[in-house]
């Protein structure tokens, strides 16, 4: 439920609706809207039957949520949030770009990807330190070691750092050395992962699973969203009946997400197609889809990656790609283009 103020309503008007709200055992989150504040309601809200919540000062009216999700909904919160990673905006004006590679598996490696990502024009190097691969014999990651080296990167270069974590017991030396805490797709209903990490008090990405729906999805953020507002969703691609990319990349997501949700979403075109020849054409379309950013795999020399090389681009290829998403997302903005029409 969402109770709407009216515009004339006074902070005394607030308290007590606040104050009648959780007297019924259920929790109240005040927003601002673009003209009056709103108040959401998390909880059984048959405990407020008996409360004439339209009569009480300053209400303008109340409206029930028909979503599961309701911190991630639209209707909860109307206007888009916009995530401030120390300076850097996700779901603004200026597409967010994530790159680097899938893993860091050197100080020269990762400083000579945070290089080329930084002269692309990127705000956030990734890069993983635990990777959870499909076999168990394919490299691991660095850990500990590997997130000292990202921070290394971040102070050498100034780009913010997301990386992916895996476990509960990960969440505190991520948090520690990360700007961003990425959940992966195979982890987006580890749902005891999803509270504990909703508790570091950093943003987090959560991807899209491998074959979950978009209201799984937003369910999944609602978990996190229960201790941290600071949700931003990537879309990956789903996997489908065809074989000849790794996934789906899934674009109709992001005109989706943009209705449903007012959570920023980025997509991940190396993930989408697990080919570093779609990933231009895939970014583009993401951008000009409404897409808050991008996220893509860079190495500087893909070819003796240890993960994921063949989805990964090598500097002349991003800069090219970068060059293009720039003019795109600049059109886009001087022609006062929205692609996404929300109701």
């Amino acid at each position: 439920m969402v109770i709407i103020m009216r515009p004339e309503a006074t902070l005394e008007n607030i308290v007590e609706v606040t104050r009648v709200v959780e007297a019924a055992g259920l929790q109240a989150k005040i927003m601002e809207g673009a003209q009056q504040k709103i108040i959401g309601v998390i909880g059984d809200k048959t405990k407020l039957v008996s409360v004439a919540i339209d009569a009480l000062p300053g209400v303008e009216n109340s409206v029930a949520i028909s979503k599961s999700y309701k911190l991630a909904s639209r209707e909860f919160h109307p206007q888009n949030t916009v995530i401030d990673v120390d300076g850097v905006k996700i779901g603004g004006d200026e597409p967010a770009i994530m790159a680097g590679p899938c893993a860091v598996e050197s100080r020269e490696q990762l400083f000579a990807a945070a290089d080329i990502v930084k002269a692309g024009g990127a705000q956030f190097l990734r890069g993983g330190a635990y990777k959870p691969r499909t076999s168990p014999y394919s490299f691991q990651g660095l850990e500990v070691e590997g997130l000292k080296i990202l921070a290394e990167a971040r102070e050498r270069t100034g780009l913010k750092i997301i990386t992916e974590v895996t476990t509960v017991e990960g969440i505190a030396p991520v948090a520690e050395y990360s700007d961003i805490l990425q959940i992966g797709a195979r982890n987006m209903q580890n749902f005891g992962l999803l509270k504990e990490v909703g508790k570091c008090g950093k943003p987090v990405m959560l991807k899209r699973g491998l074959a979950a729906t978009i209201d799984e999805w937003l369910n999944a953020a609602e978990y996190i969203m229960n201790d941290n507002p600071n949700v931003i969703l990537c879309e990956r691609g789903i996997r489908t009946y065809e074989t000849y990319t790794r996934n789906t990349l899934d674009l109709s997501a992001v005109a989706a997400v943009k209705h449903l949700s007012h959570l920023p979403i980025i997509v991940d075109p190396s993930h989408g197609t697990g080919k570093w020849r779609m990933i231009k054409p895939m970014a583009f379309a993401a951008i000009a889809a409404g897409a808050d950013g991008l996220m893509m795999e860079v190495h500087p020399n893909p070819a003796k990656a240890l993960s994921d090389g063949s989805q990964s681009l090598t500097q002349e290829h991003y800069l090219d790609l970068m060059n293009g998403v720039k003019k795109i997302a600049k059109f886009m903005k001087d022609e006062n283009l929205n692609p996404i029409v929300i109701d």
